[in-house]
């Protein structure tokens, strides 16, 4: 499975995007009521902005615009370096969305207007219940997607290099977006950026310290073994 994986990187992106799609969306349909309701007492003093619409829609095509990049310009490991706490960390967030049903009651009751941002606010809120908040997925992929710019060898080229700190001002942004469209908590915006840089680190001590194969393994035992 592992070798399919690193030879069909486009197939096991495919694979992987139905299946938290299709995860999310049983979530989205069996929880209805959640367990938990997340608030704080920041979340009443950020006021509600439709125009962040901007930003918090961007997040859609930045992942896939992301890897795709890393995937044809970089290296190859450096592209399985964001797969792996990318994805985990996903499906780590709808394990625990069933586990800990959690939502939100910060939604204006109307967004009023009749501009393409108050509608597009308002097609947010229609196809996106207020349910599976935290922590937010919406940080968590721009925290570690910018990470990744950081990180990823290509991009110290200096023609690539505006992208890094132009990935930092989209991150803050999607991660500002999520609560002045009140699609998020402050809470969910902080264990979206703990998450990321949690699974950062773990996938970074991994890296530096790879496990031996199991060929190499039996030829490092003494022979008296």
């Amino acid at each position: 499975m592992r070798n399919w994986c690193a030879r069909h990187p486009i197939y096991f992106m495919g694979l992987y995007a139905l299946f938290y799609l299709t995860f999310f969306a049983l979530l989205e349909r069996t929880i209805q009521t959640p367990d938990l309701l997340v608030h704080c007492r920041l979340d009443d003093l950020i006021p509600f902005c439709k125009y962040a619409i901007i930003p918090y829609s961007l997040w859609f095509p930045w992942i896939p615009f992301t890897l795709f990049f890393i995937l044809y310009k970089g290296e190859r490991s450096d592209f399985w370096r964001l797969c792996l706490p990318l994805f985990a960390g996903m499906t780590m967030a709808l394990l625990f969305y069933a586990i800990v049903p959690n939502g939100l009651a910060l939604r204006p009751r109307y967004v009023p207007g009749n501009d393409i941002f108050a509608k597009s606010v308002r097609s947010l809120y229609r196809t996106d219940t207020p349910m599976n908040v935290c922590p937010s997925i919406h940080v968590f992929n721009s925290v570690t997607l910018m990470l990744a710019y950081y990180r990823t060898r290509c991009f110290d080229a200096p023609r690539l290099r505006w992208m890094r700190p132009a990935a930092a001002v989209l991150c803050v942004s999607i991660a500002l977006s999520t609560m002045l469209l009140k699609q998020h908590s402050v809470i969910d915006v902080v264990f979206g950026m703990l998450l990321a840089f949690a699974l950062d680190a773990i996938a970074t001590e991994v890296q530096r310290n790879p496990q031996p194969s199991r060929r190499n393994r039996r030829e490092r035992q003494p022979e008296w073994l």
